[in-house]
């Protein structure tokens, strides 16, 4: 067991460097079950999520190794149609497995997938949009049987624009007979940068990033080398941290398109931020100023897993703010520690009102999943004090080096065993 250290009140400041999305290399290293080549994945962070997808793979038979902030998969020869529930238990995003091992092997047989508990998360439109392209699908006793023998492209309109649903379907259409049309899809960065991988893989498929993605299927696909796109909410986290501490950050790295929604909020904060390329730079305000109203949306629309980062950060914001989370159910669950830490916000169902104290004072707080985990960094940061937080294999999940980053900008953490 572990606990993370951290002795607030240092103004960050600095330059830091973004490491690869979690939640774009997820399902690209899905998408190599869908070749029978070597993959050469860049920018891939040695993460918790990342190393269970790779025991995935390793389970159904590719051969993975890692150099540096690279991993080589060989996913030639025979491969598995099964995963065991002790894997799929720890990944939600391990869904996106079905439609890459079914596109494959014409069959596969998977468990409901776990990972953090932010209410409902039904995978009806998974199962439902599979059937769709022809699949069979059958439950039984928690496993869920895909025989995808005469798979064939259609036209599917998804009733929520749903991430893994979206790339499920793209990975299984790829290689489905004819032309599929996917209608009211995920326009997020990473449905983008899957789209790419699998189009270098020799697959055809337009418009990922609009509202209809077109593919048509082919016979074969290749392997390929592709580097996984810059990690959104790692580097919001950062601005977060910097903004909470009076600090100034510059991040590298980055697709500033992608932060835009968050850009705009810290912004309304009072925030300083100029933009390049490929990179950002955060000057924070002596105080920051409450935000109005924050509602989270599908992208390009606030994005619900830098939700609590901001809950954190406004915590000490000058005002009141108001954010509306509409798209997870259990995504306050921060707010119960935050308030042991002095902060003033109240949850009624889906609506967090937040009033600004002048300081937030260090605590034992615990962490119950991986935003709401990073967001209790966020407000220890700027807390008077000590605050020791329990649970931190939930940060884990998502954030590599995240204490050796939050140092070098001059921050007071670190991680202690006992």
């Amino acid at each position: 067991m572990s606990r993370i250290l951290i002795e607030g009140g240092v103004q960050l400041s600095g330059t830091a460097q973004v490491h690869g999305a979690k939640n774009a290399a997820l399902p690209i290293l899905a998408a190599t079950v869908l070749n029978e080549g070597v993959n050469i994945i860049h920018n891939c962070p040695p993460l918790k999520d990342v190393n269970i997808t790779v025991e995935m793979l390793k389970y159904l038979g590719a051969h993975v190794e890692r150099e540096g902030d690279s991993l080589i998969v060989d996913t030639r020869g025979r491969l598995g149609n099964h995963i065991p529930e002790k894997l799929m238990r720890q990944l939600r995003s391990s869904i996106v497995f079905m439609g890459a091992i079914v596109a494959r092997n014409k069959k596969a047989k998977i468990s409901a997938p776990g990972g953090c508990e932010l209410g409902p998360r039904p995978i009806d439109l998974h199962i439902k949009a599979l059937r769709e392209l022809g699949v069979k699908i059958k439950e039984s006793h928690g496993y869920i049987i895909c025989n995808g023998e005469k798979m064939h492209g259609r036209e599917i309109h998804l009733s929520f624009p749903s991430v893994g649903a979206t790339e499920n379907i793209m990975l299984a259409a790829s290689l489905a007979e004819g032309k599929t049309i996917i209608q009211n899809v995920a326009k997020e960065p990473e449905i983008e940068d899957l789209a790419v991988f699998l189009n270098k893989m020799g697959a055809k498929i337009k418009g990922a990033g609009s509202s209809r993605i077109e593919i048509d299927g082919v016979e074969k696909l290749s392997a390929a080398e592709h580097s996984v796109m810059p990690d959104r909410i790692v580097a919001t986290t950062y601005l977060c941290s910097a903004a909470i501490t009076g600090g100034e950050v510059t991040l590298t790295k980055v697709i500033p398109e992608h932060l835009s929604a968050c850009v705009a909020c810290l912004r309304d904060s009072g925030c300083d931020i100029t933009v390049g390329d490929d990179w950002i730079k955060l000057i924070a305000p002596k105080r920051l100023k409450a935000v109005s109203e924050i509602k989270t949306m599908p992208y390009p629309g606030f994005p619900t897993d830098a939700q609590s980062l901001f809950l954190a950060m406004l915590t000490v914001a000058e005002g009141t703010s108001i954010i509306k989370e509409n798209i997870f159910e259990s995504r306050f669950k921060p707010a119960e520690e935050l308030v042991r830490m002095g902060a003033d916000v109240m949850v009624d169902g889906r609506i967090a009102v937040v009033r600004g104290v002048s300081n937030l004072s260090g605590a034992v707080v615990s962490a119950a999943d991986l935003r709401g985990g990073a967001s209790l960094v966020v407000a220890a940061l700027s807390a008077d004090g000590l605050t020791e937080i329990e649970n931190p294999h939930y940060i884990d999940r998502g954030y590599a080096e995240l204490l050796e980053v939050l140092s070098k900008l001059g921050a007071k953490i670190k991680r202690v065993e006992y």
